[in-house]
């Protein structure tokens, strides 16, 4: 099947010139150019689709989500769109449990909320706000950053959780007047999860179906994606499983690299062993890098920082390893030709892999390796330097400007606050830097992202935050697809209108170049392709 796409705006990537024209063949592009020189080409097709002057470009990839997380969230109360008060919050969950009826001592999950969002109280829920909504029926919700939730008594009782309960390294869990107050943070956060009913393989197929679809519909086609730390408990393996059983049904809608969260050497050694390293898989579902989390996150004060948080000087975050784990891992990995990605928000934390990659790296030489750093948020100049030495690729999520530019001065202090989020200047030094939301942590909307990566504000005007660290457009969406690429190994396969490769492509209704550029995140998704076969819109 050759189909010929003609009167577009087609942006081919890396600062090319635009077109009007490209042709597929089954999954792969074949020719881009100008239709007056197509005569010969389009006289071969089997069909000519007029896009009516839209503006087209490779697929987008986001380069580090969480896509079974996003489909267990868009499965659950969606707190996010409730968070402007606490008692607005509850209002909401308790219509939600009215609505689903849940059978008594069934769970139930929400995410989304943010206590810095809240007008009426400023603090973070606890098990007594949760207790006014159901004392009965047990309730987990979880911040949006991911890093803290809340439960209420009746989930304290199911779980046995007390005031002698230990605390895991790398979290912690609140206490008020001696007894847990239902909050838990970071590692914390397991001791309710593994006490939690786990999905079956089928449940995990529609959660991922799920949110495969609605990625489609943000323009996404390819996804790095972070899907064993959902469930601690449930086996890597079914999780995979899903994941392939989908593709061979035709299901599978997002190509997955994924990045393979492990906590502890025996189950990551045991992984590769069975034949899971990076590059392992297909073009729809392959194997990643090792996933680290290093800390926690700014809006839940759990990313480790260099000195104490300027708005609680009491704490300076959580570490959830050690050193001496970070090396043990990271060596395992690199000495067997693995990836590795690390979580690091904090500048401490960004201290300490830093340094374990310069042990590991000194000692076994890897080329090519491309691990890098998911976040790079809070950072000191001469990071930056060490980060361009050890030729790491940076995850970058420019929509977290969205809410961090309203409260990073205020956690970390000025100091720090004029040096981060430097994902510009990184770029400038040749690192390689990618772009994605963290969904569900934040909405996988593309062009949100992409209008705070050029604007350097909030979305709805505040800023701009370190103007001089603003991507041009053509940057950004090329840190959404090129770049993208390039984090898996992929830069020859996809991330271009090219010919030669794999035919993901989308179709938006306005020419970002020709928008002005606080406007990008109203710049709507039309049509999306995978491999040539259009994925979003569905027809019925």
């Amino acid at each position: 099947m050759r189909t010929f796409y003609t009167d577009a705006v087609v942006y081919p990537g890396k600062g090319m010139p635009a077109a009007d024209s490209f042709l597929v063949e089954e999954d792969r592009f074949v020719w881009v150019g100008a239709s007056a020189d197509a005569a010969d080409l389009i006289a071969s097709c089997d069909d000519i689709v007029d896009l009516h002057g839209d503006f087209v470009c490779a697929g987008f990839n986001d380069s580090h989500m969480h896509l079974l997380s996003y489909g267990q969230t868009l499965d659950s109360a969606m707190l996010a769109e409730h968070t402007d008060s606490l008692a607005g919050m509850l209002d909401y969950l308790r219509a939600y449990i009215k609505e689903k009826q849940p059978a008594p001592g069934e769970w139930v999950f929400g995410r989304g909320w943010n206590q810095d969002f809240f007008s009426d109280v400023h603090r973070l829920p606890s098990c007594f706000d949760l207790d006014k909504v159901s004392p009965d029926q047990p309730i987990v919700i979880s911040r949006a950053c991911g890093h803290c939730l809340v439960v209420n008594s009746a989930a304290l009782r199911l779980t046995g959780i007390n005031p002698d309960t230990p605390c895991p390294e790398g979290g912690r869990i609140g206490m008020e007047d001696g007894v847990p107050d239902g909050r838990f943070y970071d590692n914390a956060m397991e001791l309710i999860f593994e006490r939690t009913p786990l999905p079956d393989k089928q449940k995990v197929r529609s959660m991922i179906r799920t949110a495969c679809r609605s990625l489609n519909a943000c323009g996404i086609t390819s996804a790095q994606t972070d899907d064993y730390c959902v469930w601690r408990k449930l086996p890597w393996e079914t999780v995979n499983e899903a994941f392939r059983e989908l593709e061979e049904s035709g299901e599978l809608t997002v190509r997955v690299y994924e990045q393979a969260n492990f906590t502890s050497p025996e189950t990551f050694a045991d992984f590769m062993e069975k034949g899971s390293k990076t590059g392992a898989g297909t073009d729809l579902f392959r194997i990643g890098p090792l996933k680290m989390l290093g800390d926690g996150s700014l809006g839940a004060r759990t990313a480790y920082l260099s000195v104490p948080y300027a708005d609680k000087p009491d704490t300076r975050g959580i570490p959830v390893f050690g050193r001496e784990v970070l090396e043990e891992m990271i060596s395992l990995a690199v000495k067997n030709g693995m990836q590795v990605a690390v979580h690091c928000i904090g500048d401490a934390c960004l201290d300490e892999v830093l340094s374990a990659y310069e042990k590991v790296f000194a000692a076994y030489r890897p080329k090519d390796h491309r691990c890098g750093i998911v976040h790079c948020q809070i950072t000191r100049p001469e990071q930056l330097i060490r980060i361009e030495d050890l030729g790491l690729h940076v995850y970058a999520q420019t929509i977290f400007l969205d809410y961090d530019i309203r409260m990073v001065r205020e956690r970390v202090g000025d100091a720090l606050a004029a040096a981060s989020y430097s994902w510009k200047a990184l770029s400038d030094k040749g690192v390689t830097v990618s772009n994605g939301t963290d969904c569900p942590v934040e909405s996988p909307d593309v062009m949100r992202c992409i209008q705070c990566a050029v604007t350097r504000r909030t979305l709805d005007g505040i800023g701009p935050y370190l103007p001089e660290q603003a991507f041009t457009v053509a940057e950004a969406i090329d840190g959404y697809t090129s770049v993208g690429a390039y984090a898996s190994f992929d830069e020859e396969k996809k991330g271009m209108i090219r010919a030669g490769m794999l035919a993901d492509f989308t179709v938006l209704d306005a020419d970002p170049f020709r928008t002005p550029v606080d406007r990008l995140k109203d710049i709507r998704v039309v049509q999306t392709y995978l491999g040539g076969r259009q994925v979003y819109p569905i027809s019925k």
